[in-house]
């Protein structure tokens, strides 16, 4: 019987980034995924990042992660969101052939000779002392920890119209559930319930009739060491149709066939990623809704229409693509379907992601009831490196949800249990103004010192951090004279936009009608200063922010601290100065930290006072 330091179970993007970060510890690592699934697959819309999202493949990157790897070699297509707003929520994006992302996921993990790649169905999972053996449906393993990263695939269930079939996604089977192989793990009361649209015949769509989104040359590339603009694959276009009246009465008039509305299904789905039913009668006066046509791959003939996710009878669907404009004679090749699933209860994991009580058990990415690619990467990386790190007998990484996407995202995971799939999005973070894209690497860096790995990006981290403090002190030590021809350069057209005092850098960059980072590329060039674009747009967006930063920067200094500090959850329990109602929450959640605590539904002021004057 062959002995694993780390088991993970699932290929997809959980799955993979754990092994990815576990294997560079040295250990033994077994990946065991279904059959006939190739690694990183897309089973929805192909694409990685989006808003709240790219900030987190960033993270991954300067972490030492996987997936902005994958997304540049796989890019077809890039775009930054909400890019009228301010940098702080702005977000990249980037459409990926799907075949080749999962080609090169395949390359990577097959070039890594510590990970074995394990094409077998899990049946059970039993402990045994300190280990746990596995037995699948070919043989059996042993393994020291295990990382389970099922997705959808426990007790799934794919519906489309009255018509249902078991199995995790299309022409895949399913998994059991989850108590059939942990007798005493948890599930949420309620299953959840994710869905996918229908899959249009590429030469079937009247392209004239819709308004063209090309790649955006602009776009900085997701791992820090490529090239920022050089794209690895073809660059194609994506394109946007709207729904109208006809299409959301042909809903509204069958919803008796909906599924969802019909009681066929069970679970819960995602407000904030609605299908096209869901949008049909939650906004009944709303007609016009943005459907987004983008390709699945260069060598594929289906264009996946995002925004009109749908579960209805497939001549339903039929009948509503082909009403909205530029889709009259669509072919549908694949129907849309809805799939349930369980999840675990995640009030169980510590924000670690290992179980509370069953030790070296870990559960990351849509089992743990997310939504999202990205999202099951981010738990996928904090799930590995935390049990490789423990079987080093080294410290915990635990990211602060005041420096990153991340740190927000298993917070709130581990803090309540969800009832509705989980989504990332900006407005999440309590500190969005420091949590953004530009400012990634410094913001990562000490935690990526942490786990003493040795790797080409350590060694660009390290020089980008002292490239960023001399350019720092730079904007706030240059001064430019009134006089200067340089001044005046950046002059506004209006009568208040005039600089005609000396001025320092950093001062010239606060100016609201100007451009920092251009501001601050030209500034530099008329120095003679040749600097990355990365490092002058990291800095010029920091000094744009610095104000607003450093206004809250003693309170948020305050909150962090007071946020990591560690708790002993059963001394609490036993507490005579915080109430019944909050032991029991205590107790039912185990926190770890004081913001975790903070997180917990129906946790009184007055208990948060009483924790909180320890600490001072």
């Amino acid at each position: 019987m062959k002995q694993f330091d780390i088991a993970i179970v699932g290929g997809g993007h959980a799955g993979i980034e754990a092994a990815y970060i576990a294997s560079q510890f040295d250990f033994n690592i077994a990946l065991i995924t279904m059959p006939g699934i190739p690694l990183g697959s897309a089973p929805c819309n192909p694409s990685v990042g989006g808003v709240g999202k790219g900030q987190v493949v960033r993270e991954l990157d300067a972490l030492g992660g996987l997936m902005g790897i994958l997304a540049d070699k796989a890019g077809i297509q890039f775009r930054t969101l909400n890019d009228s707003k301010g940098f702080a929520v702005q977000s990249s994006r980037v459409q990926i052939d799907k075949e080749l992302y999962a080609e090169w996921a395949e390359k990577v993990i097959a070039s890594i000779p510590n990970i074995t790649v394990i094409r077998e169905k899990l049946v059970t999972a039993n402990k045994e002392g300190e280990d746990f053996l596995l037995n699948t449906t070919e043989r059996s393993y042993r393994t020291k920890k295990l990382i389970m990263t099922v997705g959808t695939f426990l007790n799934g269930k794919l519906h489309t119209g009255s018509e249902q079939s078991v199995g995790g996604r299309l022409e895949c089977e399913s998994s059991g559930g989850l108590t059939d192989i942990f007798g005493q793990i948890k599930t949420t009361p309620a299953r959840f319930k994710t869905g996918t649209p229908p899959r249009l015949d590429i030469d079937s769509i009247d392209y004239s009739k819709l308004e063209e989104q090309p790649s955006d040359s602009a776009v900085r590339n997701f791992h820090c060491l490529h090239e920022p603009f050089n794209r690895a694959a073809k660059q194609v276009s994506c394109y946007l149709a709207r729904t109208n009246e006809v299409t959301m009465q042909t809903i509204r008039d069958n919803k008796e066939k909906s599924p969802m509305f019909n009681g066929q299904i069970k679970g819960v789905g995602a407000r904030y990623c609605p299908s096209i039913e869901d949008k049909a009668f939650r906004y009944p006066e709303k007609h016009t809704h943005h459907v987004f046509i983008e390709p699945e791959g260069l060598n594929l003939r289906t264009m996946y229409p995002s925004g009109i996710s749908s579960s209805l009878p497939k001549e339903v669907q039929e009948q509503f693509v082909r009403s909205i404009s530029g889709l009259e004679n669509a072919k549908i090749l694949v129907h849309g379907y809805a799939v349930e699933y369980d999840v675990v209860d995640t009030t169980d994991l510590k924000i670690t992601l290992e179980h509370q009580t069953v030790p070296n058990l870990y559960f990351a990415g849509q089992v743990n009831g997310t939504s999202g690619y990205e999202e099951a990467a981010g738990q996928g990386f904090i799930a590995g490196v935390n049990a490789a790190l423990e079987l080093r007998g080294l410290d915990s990484l635990i990211l602060s949800r005041h420096e990153s996407y991340i740190g927000v995202m298993i917070e709130d995971l581990t803090s309540n249990t969800r009832d509705e799939p989980y989504r990332l999005f900006t407005a999440r973070s309590e500190n969005r103004l420091f949590i953004r894209e530009d400012n990634t690497l410094i913001r990562m860096a000490p935690y990526r010192a942490q786990l003493c790995l040795k790797h080409a990006i350590d060694d660009y981290q390290r020089d980008f951090l002292a490239q960023y403090q001399q350019l720092m002190e730079f904007c706030d030590s240059q001064m430019i004279p009134e006089t200067s021809p340089v001044l005046s350069r950046f002059n506004g057209s209006e009568a208040n936009q005039v600089l005609n005092r000396r001025m320092s850098v950093t001062e010239v960059l606060k100016q609201a009608w100007l451009n920092p980072i251009d501001t601050l590329q030209e500034i530099l060039s008329l120095h003679g200063l040749n600097l990355s674009y990365d490092l002058i747009r990291a800095v010029a967006i920091s000094k744009k922010y610095d104000g607003y930063i450093k206004r809250s920067e003693g309170q948020y200094e305050k909150v962090k601290k007071l946020d990591g500090m560690k708790l002993d959850w059963e001394k609490l329990v036993d507490s005579r100065n915080i109430s019944f109602e909050c032991k029991q929450r205590i107790g039912r959640i185990r926190p770890q930290t004081f913001g975790q605590l903070k997180l917990i539904e129906g946790i009184r002021p007055a208990t948060l006072a009483v924790v909180a004057a320890k600490a001072f």
